[in-house]
């Protein structure tokens, strides 16, 4: 306890707790995420009668079969017996209990030898294996029913993404993200980068006016410019006679409405650059596009990483700006669209949504992870160097 009260004193209890809350941030998003993954690869029979927290263990599942018919009967000394499995060919598991009434599918022990009336016995072995034995002749046509608890061994599977990608068309909805994200992430970026250069380090008039309107332009909602901008593809589409939803459309509204917030934020990391450096490479004679090319771009890594993973996220998980500038076409549908589309027709099969969710959310995993060294050290620098 010592050593532990020394650590704290020596952390700090306000670092401490910053750390403690970041964990618990941390489990609180990564629960859902490894429930998404688990129940993605699991056989959908046992998503429907365990969570996915049970996936390493036997899940148990009751159901029911019917013992052979009276045609199979044989006599053994004074008694009529029947003999089977009451699994199929091929199938496996383990019978916990069993039982001849819906209400009570677990009323016998396997093994056990149960009296189910009118002198008749059933015998139900955790292997499948059951003798059903009678003091008379069994009659009808048809066996008896009997309800099973049967334990089955854990089962993982990729026939769900297989499943997902060809049959119901999540290949081409990737795709189809992939190609309206990459360049929705790169064009901004380029355009922004050498906006915030100049309004950091060029002196010209109204650069404080330019700057106050980009950041005014940070709070306006998206929604209130889709109406006007939509009509203006249309009446450009009709003017030069070409579609008006087509991917170069969708771009230009994303590098749109993702230029203010760019613009801000590499502004204020820019201007924060040491002075020395910029004027150093100007009395050298550099012009500003080799001292922005050469020295602020290379400088400005941390900043343009933190900038490309917000905006990767947010059109990687837009549906709004897909659906109206890109249509709902299966061949123009995004991830997003096609999980919402999955959502109402699939809306019980948790295999195929799992895997779909998880399918969409992957790519954004591995850029968050790839940048994230560069996220904080960007926002932070960008919050505290403003010029």
């Amino acid at each position: 306890m010592t050593a532990l009260a020394t650590r704290i004193r020596r952390i700090g209890l306000p670092r401490l707790a910053v750390h403690l809350s970041v964990l618990l941030i941390v489990i609180i998003w990564l629960i859902p995420t490894l429930g998404i993954l688990v129940t993605s690869v699991r056989d959908r029979d046992q998503i429907t009668t365990s969570g996915w927290w049970t996936a390493f263990s036997s899940s148990v599942q009751t159901s029911a079969a019917r013992l052979g018919d009276p045609s199979e009967q044989r006599q053994e000394g004074a008694a009529y017996v029947i003999a089977g499995n009451v699994f199929e060919e091929g199938a496996a598991g383990t019978v916990r209990a069993f039982g001849v009434r819906v209400q009570e599918p677990a009323a016998f022990e396997a093994g056990e030898a149960a009296e189910i009336g009118d002198g008749e016995t059933l015998t139900v072995n955790e292997d499948g294996s059951y003798v059903h034995a009678s003091t008379a002749p069994f009659e009808g046509s048809r066996g008896q029913r009997v309800y099973l608890s049967v334990a089955s061994a854990p089962e993982f599977t990729l026939e769900n993404y297989e499943r997902v990608i060809a049959a119901e068309g999540l290949g081409q909805s990737f795709i189809n993200s992939l190609t309206v994200t990459i360049p929705a992430t790169i064009i901004p970026i380029l355009i922004a980068a050498f906006a915030a250069y100049a309004l950091s380090w060029m002196q010209f008039p109204g650069r404080a006016l330019i700057l106050a309107t980009i950041i005014g332009l940070i709070v306006v909602p998206l929604q209130m410019s889709l109406i006007p901008l939509l009509r203006l593809y249309n009446e450009i589409s009709i003017l030069f006679g070409v579609p008006s939803k087509t991917y170069a459309g969708i771009w230009l509204a994303h590098t749109a409405f993702g230029m203010p917030l760019a613009i801000y934020l590499l502004r204020n990391y820019i201007a924060g650059l040491p002075k020395e450096i910029i004027e150093s490479a100007r009395v050298d004679g550099a012009s500003d596009f080799e001292i922005f090319m050469k020295i602020v771009l290379p400088l400005s890594f941390p900043a343009l990483a933190s900038f490309a993973i917000f905006q990767f996220l947010w059109v990687w998980n837009d549906l709004l700006i897909a659906i109206v500038f890109l249509g709902t076409g299966r061949d123009q549908l995004v991830l997003t669209g096609s999980l919402n589309a999955l959502l109402g027709s699939r809306g019980g099969n948790w295999e195929i949504l799992t895997a779909s969710a998880f399918i969409t959310i992957i790519i954004p995993l591995l850029v968050f992870f790839g940048l994230q060294r560069y996220l904080v050290r960007g926002l932070l620098a960008g919050s505290v160097k403003g010029g």
